[in-house]
């Protein structure tokens, strides 16, 4: 049966329709960015250092002489998939909740500073060769965020702001002290610390990562399972301490 002109025409208009996303509320507009708050205390006689040369980072040193670190960040996700925590500014943005403009070989040394042992990271070959998965180790450390968001300061597991589609709950997982690893350009001999290729923190098994999850999860794992949780999160380029603590 032959199809007339106006019938093909309706067909035409809905495929159309059908792939052109539909536009955005007009009430859909971008919230302004929360500002950083001020830098929280574990406890009100604590000291607060600034790092010496490295903007955006305090050590707080606890009466008991214990540490912790405060890292400046920004948001740059607040939806879809995650393979990474946080990120060097300029490098994984797509795939991370955090950034921030740091050198991780710094962070790493400060970290050692505050009393945290780095391990090694994610193995997936044996000393033959042969494919053979080994977890990340390290001292554990402990991640929370502290921000503002709708008019209210918020400080909690960051755990709270990566779900897991599979369990429908929080990611249940913590981190170690990975501690990357140093490699050498082929083309100029230089040095370089390979968690600021951008896997400062990481959600997946990276080879490279600072701080790691000792389980075994894939880069296609992660794409699948671990999602920005939004209605948990400031706004885009909203500024938010990431606290570090060795437990």
């Amino acid at each position: 049966m032959k199809m007339s002109f106006l019938a093909f025409a309706l067909v035409g208009a809905v495929a159309l329709s059908a792939s052109v996303p539909a536009p955005a509320r007009q009430d859909e507009k971008p919230k302004t960015p929360e500002k950083l708050p001020p830098p929280p205390k574990a406890d009100p006689k604590s000291l607060h250092i600034p790092a010496p040369n490295i903007e955006g980072v305090i050590m707080e040193v606890m009466p008991d002489k214990s540490r912790r670190l405060l890292l400046a960040t920004e948001v740059c996700l607040r939806d879809g998939a995650l393979e990474v925590l946080l990120c060097k500014k300029g490098t994984k943005e797509h795939e991370a909740i955090l950034k921030a403009d740091i050198d991780a070989q710094e962070l790493h040394k400060l970290l050692l500073l505050s009393g945290a042992n780095s391990g090694t990271p994610t193995q997936f070959v044996n000393a033959a060769g042969q494919p053979q998965y080994k977890a990340a180790t390290g001292s554990k450390i402990d991640l929370s965020v502290h921000y503002t968001k709708d008019g209210k300061t918020f400080t909690h597991p960051v755990q709270d702001w990566v779900w897991d589609s599979k369990r429908k709950a929080p990611i249940a997982h913590t981190w170690v002290f990975a501690g990357s690893m140093i490699i050498t350009d082929p083309c100029n001999g230089k040095k370089f610390y390979a968690a600021n290729s951008g896997d400062i923190i990481s959600i997946s098994n990276f080879p490279y990562s600072m701080l790691e999850i000792p389980s075994e999860i894939s880069k296609d794992d992660a794409q699948l399972t671990f999602e920005a949780k939004t209605d948990r999160i400031p706004p885009l380029m909203s500024k938010v301490w990431l606290i570090l603590e060795k437990k």
